[in-house]
């Protein structure tokens, strides 16, 4: 097995790597990289595993030419840009002491001393410069080629060292997992065994793992598993989720966007305690308000446009587990963009203040009843 896609045979990266090989270190991609190459998806983050600890990376980096930046040196971590494309070289490292967020760490020069500090099977794969696949652990592959995400060794030891690798789970098994065979049963036990350990986790991150879970093509089966282990109500406190699957088949029927906050309004809960961007929060909240609200589809796109508007006719069809209907869509998209072709000077000295905004909204009402027919002479008239 062995990977030949252009982003590691770039003349860049090479680079990075013979300054490592070329002074008798190894250099292998390991982790994200590889294992999305292997599965044929976008692969965007370079990580790089090397036996040369830091400051040695650092000192071969820059006689190479490249800069050096010591972005995680504390961790072992340094980013070395190569023709604008950042590569994050970690040395080999394995695990001192843990407590849950964050580890000890002590290098090694050993890779399966790294891989075993991993989380899943499938992020324990590396690859060396010409692409040629080492699985350390002798299961990454199969498990990866099965598509099943499973914790390296104990599940329950693996959740320790970090609690965050229970959402961590499940957003890999909404992206990369088999849906149909359903999650590994030895780590959905053991993530129920530990589910406590969740509270010693912040918001930011426990935000930061949902959002991409939630943006997954198809979350619902990985969420119904966060529910049926009690994640969901630790995270997600009143939320249901039995509309999401709904809202993600409507979403595909429509070619709609994988919109996070679209799914998150559809699970309800306390979704401001994920320490959501104010940007984030309003989008929420616009959708929660359409969804309770009996605002038409017209009315939805004049007001919040095309996608927005289908977003919340898409969650009101959810909830009552039908199908959205083609002609409330064509309705959002045909007022999407209109103009409300009376301004408050058609209106003054005549009318003042208060009275003014109400006439304006009177008028409003009026021309969307219209079907947007209405013009201004027949409005003034």
């Amino acid at each position: 097995m062995k990977i030949a896609d252009a982003w590691i045979t770039q003349p860049e990266t090479q680079a990075v790597c013979r300054a490592l090989t070329e002074a008798g270190y190894k250099a292998y991609f390991v982790g994200g990289c590889v294992r999305n190459a292997l599965l044929r998806t976008p692969v965007s983050d370079l990580d790089i595993s090397t036996d040369a600890v830091p400051e040695k990376v650092i000192e071969l980096a820059r006689n190479a030419g490249l800069k050096a930046i010591p972005t995680g040196i504390d961790h072992g971590t340094i980013t070395v840009v190569s023709g604008h494309i950042p590569h994050e070289i970690t040395t080999f490292r394995r695990d001192v002491e843990t407590d849950g967020r964050r580890a000890v760490v002590a290098f090694s020069s050993h890779m399966i001393d790294d891989a075993k500090r991993r989380d899943f099977t499938m992020n324990a794969l590396y690859a060396d410069s010409a692409g040629n696949i080492s699985d350390p652990l002798g299961e990454g592959i199969d498990d990866l080629s099965a598509r099943r995400v499973r914790f390296i060794e104990d599940p329950e030891l693996r959740i320790r060292e970090d609690y965050l690798r229970i959402l961590r789970f499940f957003r890999f098994h909404a992206w990369y997992g088999d849906s149909f065979g359903g999650p590994d049963p030895e780590a959905l036990a053991a993530i129920a065994a530990n589910l406590d350990g969740i509270e010693t986790l912040s918001r930011e991150r426990i935000g930061a793992e949902m959002r991409k879970l939630l943006a997954a093509p198809e979350p619902a089966p990985a969420v119904a598993s966060m529910r049926m282990t009690g994640t969901l109500a630790r995270v997600l406190e009143g939320s249901d989720d039995r509309a999401l699957g709904p809202l993600v088949s409507i979403e595909h029927h429509f070619h709609m966007a994988h919109d996070p906050m679209l799914r998150l309004a559809c699970l309800g809960g306390d979704g401001h305690g994920l320490r959501l961007s104010n940007g984030e929060k309003k989008r929420l909240q616009l959708y929660r308000d359409g969804m309770a609200s009996v605002t038409g589809a017209a009315e939805l796109g004049y007001r919040h446009g095309a996608e927005a508007a289908i977003g919340i006719l898409a969650l009101r069809a959810a909830m009552l587990e039908q199908p959205l209907a083609e002609s409330e869509v064509a309705e959002a998209k045909s007022a999407a963009g209109r103009e409300f072709p009376v301004k408050a000077a058609d209106l003054m000295p005549d009318y003042q203040g208060p009275a003014l905004g109400a006439r304006l909204k009177q008028l409003e009402a009026e021309w969307i009843a219209s079907g947007f027919t209405s013009g201004k002479d027949q409005l003034l008239g």
